[in-house]
């Protein structure tokens, strides 16, 4: 019986090497099992034969032991002797093998920038100079008509860095008020539990502020019980006042660890408050009948303690950019994304010099039902900083949404390019005119190879075909797609070696997606996984691309190897 297993043919003064760091490290694990005293054992891993067969102290189930203590021994010494810190050694100048490929899959040889994955951005600018990561009825768990309400829901979103959720609001038994989908038949949770989970997980992920975009439907007497329930959970955490006497809007950096609340705010003439009521807009018959048989008035009482709980994100209503200047910057407007998309187009660099000042949030249409996303992207173009989606719903919109907020440490807060921050800017993202913002940029992406790409098709006789698609994501002009040829069987090694080309106009703005396929002649393409980043946190150069999953978790090994190049235009 021999401890060491036969290794390729080395010369002599690396064989010797290695054997050194072996024993070295087989005497550390030796010791962390509390094995270090056992001659038997000492004998056998320096690579010794053991003789001995009858004695006293020798037993059949001793042999065993020692055989299964040596195997253990020598499986944790490969395990440390295979870490980058022991590979990376140099033999005569030069990297191992296993030491450069595991430089290759460090975060060195990763595509995404590693200095974006901390917060690297100023955070002292003005809260509507930030996109911020938003979510859309953030407590439904499924679709908008019959699915669960839960507060899963919000602690999902948190984790994954959302800065602002949303809470509709319904007068509820015992007086306690109600979260759910109004008019509909998804299930209702109550508000206080809602605001507990907000407090137990609102900072895990950021330290950076979360606003509660609330939907205010209740009696004053459960508007009360609302304000009561933010005030004595929430405590110190809850904003009260004005955080300084600046007419601007606070940073980020300013409100750290503080919840703001963005509803209606009572005015010196009068207790009624517009109504906003976003189910008025669904398509759903029940709920149109809903809306109308209810809707008496378009005015609520509002409570005076939940008015005073509203300090920076007064809700109004839009009407329209004339003399957005001369409006407090506290107030701000929302709207669904068809009268967004409608701004955009036909006076975009109006919107964007409003978003200056002043915060926008942006919703579903009332027809998504199913809970299905809008491209965030056409939103962010012109400045908009709350795009809310439906965080429940995977695809192509929310992978989008995750790549744009990985940066800047995945924060929940990105800092606008800097035209979108200036009030002189004369950028338009449907008429790309000669500016700051047009920094042509030529793309190359060279697709080389595959590695361990999951079977997603549970079929028996199934195996992965893959293909890559490479997409931008930006303004208009910089929108492109293109894919490799598809590889058959293979879904451990895939080679494909192709190069692709992208012109960008506006790389402040664009982001690129990588995205693996198994294809199928007879059916629907099965997705394996994709990768999403700002076009600005790239790195050039022979990278890794570590694939996530649909949920937007990484595979423990899945990966692209590819070389990215980066040209002036």
């Amino acid at each position: 019986m021999q401890c060491f297993m036969r290794a390729p043919k080395l010369s002599k003064s690396e064989e010797s090497i290695l054997l050194e760091e072996s024993r070295k490290v087989a005497a550390l694990n030796g010791k962390r099992l509390g094995l270090q005293d056992d001659n038997d054992l000492k004998f056998l891993l320096r690579g010794s034969h053991l003789l001995k067969v009858k004695s006293n102290s020798w037993r059949r189930e001793r042999f065993y032991k020692l055989q299964e203590d040596c195997k253990t021994i020598w499986q944790e010494s490969k395990k440390m002797l295979r870490s980058p810190e022991s590979q990376l050694f140099k033999m005569e100048q030069a990297m191992t093998k296993d030491g450069f490929l595991m430089y290759l899959l460090s975060d060195d040889g990763n595509v995404f920038e590693k200095a974006h994955r901390r917060v690297y951005q100023d955070m002292t600018r003005p809260l509507s100079h930030y996109f911020v990561s938003s979510s859309h009825n953030t407590y439904l768990m499924e679709d908008q008509l019959t699915g669960p309400s839960s507060t899963e829901a919000y602690i999902r979103a948190l984790t994954k860095g959302c800065r602002c959720v949303e809470l509709d609001c319904w007068d509820g038994p015992n007086s306690e008020p109600v979260i759910y989908h109004g008019y509909t038949l998804t299930s209702k949770i109550l508000f206080c539990d809602v605001i507990r989970a907000i407090k137990n997980y609102a900072f895990k992920t950021s330290p950076y502020p979360i606003i509660l975009s609330l939907e205010n439907h209740c009696s004053l007497e459960q508007q009360k019980m609302m304000a009561h329930h933010m005030q004595t959970i929430l405590q110190d955490m809850l904003l009260l006042a004005p955080v300084d006497s600046n007419k601007s809007l606070p940073s980020p950096e300013q409100l750290k660890g503080k919840i703001l609340v963005k509803g209606k705010k009572l005015s010196a003439e009068t207790e009624d408050v517009s109504d906003e009521d976003e189910a008025a807009e669904m398509e759903d018959e029940s709920v149109k009948i809903e809306v109308e048989s209810k809707k008496m008035s378009d005015k609520l009482k509002l409570a005076k303690e939940l008015s005073d709980t509203v300090v920076y994100c007064r809700s109004v209503h839009f009407e329209g950019f004339d003399g957005a200047n001369s409006r407090p910057s506290n107030e701000m407007s929302s709207f669904s994304e068809g009268k967004a998309l409608k701004l955009a187009q036909e006076s975009g660099t109006s919107f964007i010099q409003h978003n200056i000042k002043q915060l926008s949030r942006i919703y579903p249409a009332g027809w998504r039902t199913d809970s299905s996303n809008y491209n965030p992207v056409d939103m962010w173009n012109v400045g908009c900083q709350i795009v809310a989606l439906n965080f429940q719903t995977k695809g192509t919109e929310m992978d989008i949404y995750q790549g744009r907020f990985q940066e800047n440490g995945f924060c929940g807060y990105v800092l606008k390019p800097d035209f979108l921050q200036d009030q002189n800017s004369k950028f338009n993202p449907k008429s790309i005119t000669e500016g700051p913002w047009r920094t042509r940029k030529k793309l190359q992406v060279k697709v080389i190879s595959g590695q361990q790409l999951p079977k997603v098709n549970k079929g028996k006789n199934s195996i992965v075909d893959p293909r890559v698609i490479v997409e931008i994501f930006g303004v208009q002009r910089d929108n492109d797609k293109k894919q490799t040829r598809v590889i058959d069987n293979n879904g451990f090694n895939p080679y494909w070696n192709e190069t692709f080309e992208f012109n960008i106009d506006v790389p402040r703005l664009a982001l690129v997606r990588f995205m693996v396929e198994d294809f199928d002649t007879s059916t629907k393409n099965d997705f394996i996984g994709q990768f999403t980043a700002p076009f600005t946190s790239l790195k050039q150069g022979y990278r890794h691309i570590h694939l996530l999953t649909k949920n937007g978790d990484q595979y423990p090994s899945a990966t692209l190897f590819v070389r990215i190049n980066i040209l002036d235009a």
